[in-house]
């Protein structure tokens, strides 16, 4: 490998810098900065006029920005769009799809604007229909089809010219059950060898497909992070908690609400039902700050009371939970025409 590819694998895939997006007095998007590098499969999140669609559409290439810059594979989007927008395969939420074209007409022009021709576009073609399951559609009008089946000649699209990065909006959006599954798997294909920028309104997508995660709120980022830790954040943890007496010292569930409730840190505790009188044990959900580590504290207080801890597990935040908690309070002041 030669000193300028070592340079250029090396540089991130994607570098937002303060991007700012203003529609007249409507600001739609308002100083969103990250990175994204190579052969990462980040999902872009926020709610509906969020600001999501006007920044792919800034990173593409499609809208200038008010201020700030955009680089794809090291190229400024601004003084090298042309070459910036060579490394992109780009599927919008309404894909732009011919539909009185027969599949392989379409995918055989798409590939003819991007310079592809002879047997290198035979290759490409075979590739694309290959891993994107369209060979028994390829006879078809793109009228005719399903909305999964478009929804994959959308990606075919993206892919005619083997894009070093893919950016999806709303790839699952309008498809069934069946069909989100299937164009989950063949993303979650793509993001083998390809870098993919993914936005998506379905949380359990983010999870089931990406690395990583972006959230933005009123056209400003509010996360970046792991699905795992993001789901791990916040400011109260919950322990689900199953305690036991002993067998000369019964355990009195009035009595463990009270003693857990005056740790310090704990914020709250539920009491569950007595789990029966055979065993004498009781379960409880406890809540508490994360300046120290809740689990540490019930134990020592199991240790100090006699208590037989059968169970303890601190339990997750669902990523829709996390979603909402960052989120809540939209205002949406920038229309979903503008930002969606």
């Amino acid at each position: 490998m030669s000193d300028a590819d070592h340079s250029s694998s090396s540089r991130p895939m994607i570098v937002a810098r303060d991007l700012t997006k203003h529609y007249g007095a409507a600001q739609a998007v308002r100083g969103i900065s990250f990175t994204v590098h190579r052969g990462e499969v980040v999902g872009f999140l926020g709610p509906n006029g969020a600001g999501k669609s006007t920044t792919m559409k800034m990173l593409t290439g499609f809208l200038r920005p008010t201020s700030g810059a955009a680089q794809i594979a090291g190229y400024d989007m601004a003084s090298a769009s042309l070459e910036g927008r060579a490394c992109i395969g780009y599927l919008p939420e309404n894909a732009p799809l011919y539909e009185e074209m027969m599949v392989v007409d379409f995918l055989r022009f798409v590939a003819q604007m991007r310079d592809l021709s002879g047997n290198k576009l035979a290759g490409r073609l075979r590739h694309v229909v290959e891993r994107c399951g369209l060979k028994d559609v390829l006879g078809k009008d793109i009228s005719q089809l399903s909305r999964g089946y478009r929804q994959r000649v959308g990606i075919a699209q993206a892919l005619i010219h083997d894009p070093q990065l893919l950016i999806l909006d709303e790839p699952t959006s309008g498809l069934d059950p069946n069909q989100i599954v299937e164009i989950r798997a063949l993303i979650r294909d793509l993001g083998r060898d390809k870098t993919v920028l993914l936005s998506t309104h379905i949380l359990s997508e983010v999870h089931a497909v990406c690395n990583r995660a972006i959230i933005i709120n009123q056209g400003m980022l509010v996360a970046d992070d792991t699905p795992e830790a993001l789901m791990h954040s916040g400011d109260v943890t919950t322990v689900a908690l199953t305690l036991k007496g002993r067998k000369n010292a019964p355990l009195a569930a009035a009595d463990a609400d009270a003693r857990i409730r005056a740790l310090p840190g704990v914020l709250q505790v539920d009491l569950q039902a007595p789990l029966g009188a055979a065993t004498g044990a009781i379960s409880l959900t406890v809540r508490g700050n994360n300046e120290a580590d809740l689990r540490e504290l019930l134990f020592e207080a199991a240790v100090d009371n006699a208590w037989c801890v059968l169970e303890m597990r601190q339990e997750k935040k669902s990523l829709e939970e996390t979603f909402q908690r960052l989120t809540q309070g939209t205002s949406n002041t920038t229309g979903d025409r503008y930002a969606a």
